[in-house]
C-alpha cells in the first residue's frame, strides 16, 4: 500500500479527498500546515506528496522549495493558479505534477498512478553503485561504507553520487556546479570544498591522505577505489 501525505488546510476539503485516497487504497496522512507537513515529510517513510498551495503559515512555493531541501519524494502541486508562468515556476522548483482547482476526484488519481509508475520504473533502471567498500544506492538515497550507513545531507548525497557515476574519471568544478548545483554557484564557489571536506570526513578519510576522494589540483575531483 502507497502512502501519500495530503498537505490541505480546509478540514472539509482534507477530510473529503482523505476519503477518497483511502478508497483507492492509499494510505494516507494529513497536515494541515507546512511545518507539520515538512516535519512528516523529514519523519516517515513517504512514497507520496499533494501539497495544496494556499496555507496558513507558509506560502506553497517556498514550502515546495524546503520540502526539496529534505526530499526527493514526489510532489503533486494542487493550485488555482492557471497561467503558465506560475507552473512553470512551480515545476521549477521541483513540482513532479500538478492539478487546477478544481479537480475531480478521478483526474486526481489518475496523476497519482502515473507518477507512482514513473517513479517505480526510475528506480527499477537505477541501480546501487559500488565503488570498494563503498555502496550507493541511488534509489533509496543511501549510502553504505562496509557495514556502516553514512549520515548525508541532501546536497553531500547529490554530490557523491554524482562523482560515483564518473568514477575513475577527473570531473571539473563547472561539470560539479552545473550538475549538482544546477549552476546556482560561481564555479569557484566554496561550497563545492566544504561539502568534500565534510563528505571525507564521513568517508573516513582527509585531504592529505584520501582513499576515496581525490583532487586533481587546478582540474576537479575524482573518484576512485582505495588500493
Amino acid at each position: 500500500m502507497h502512502t501519500v501525505l495530503l498537505v490541505e488546510d480546509d478540514p472539509a476539503v482534507q477530510a473529503a479527498l482523505a476519503r477518497t485516497l483511502s478508497a483507492n487504497g492509499y494510505d494516507v496522512r494529513t497536515a494541515g500546515t507546512a511545518a507539520d507537513a515538512l516535519r512528516d515529510i523529514a519523519s516517515l517513510p513517504l512514497e507520496l506528496v499533494i501539497l495544496d498551495l494556499g496555507l496558513p503559515d507558509l506560502d506553497g512555493s517556498s514550502a515546495l522549495r524546503m520540502i526539496r531541501g529534505v526530499s526527493d519524494v514526489p510532489v503533486i502541486i494542487a493550485t488555482a493558479r492557471r497561467d503558465e508562468g506560475s507552473v512553470v515556476r512551480l515545476l521549477n522548483d521541483g513540482a513532479d505534477d500538478y492539478v487546477v482547482k478544481p479537480f475531480s476526484s478521478e483526474q486526481l488519481i489518475a496523476r497519482i498512478r502515473a507518477l507512482l509508475r514513473r517513479t517505480a520504473a526510475v528506480e527499477v533502471n537505477i541501480r546501487p553503485l559500488e565503488i570498494g567498500e563503498l555502496r550507493i544506492d541511488r534509489a533509496s538515497r543511501t549510502v553504505t561504507l562496509g557495514a556502516r550507513q553514512l549520515e548525508l545531507t541532501r546536497k553531500e548525497f547529490d554530490l557523491l553520487a554524482f562523482l560515483a557515476e564518473h568514477a575513475g574519471e577527473v570531473v571539473s568544478r563547472k561539470k560539479i556546479v552545473e550538475q549538482v548545483w544546477q549552476g546556482e554557484l560561481p564555479v569557484n564557489n566554496q561550497s563545492i570544498d566544504v561539502h568534500v571536506s565534510w563528505l571525507r570526513g564521513k568517508l573516513g578519510e582527509s585531504a592529505s591522505a584520501p582513499r576515496y576522494l581525490h583532487t586533481v589540483r587546478g582540474v576537479g575531483l575524482k573518484l576512485l577505489s582505495p588500493p
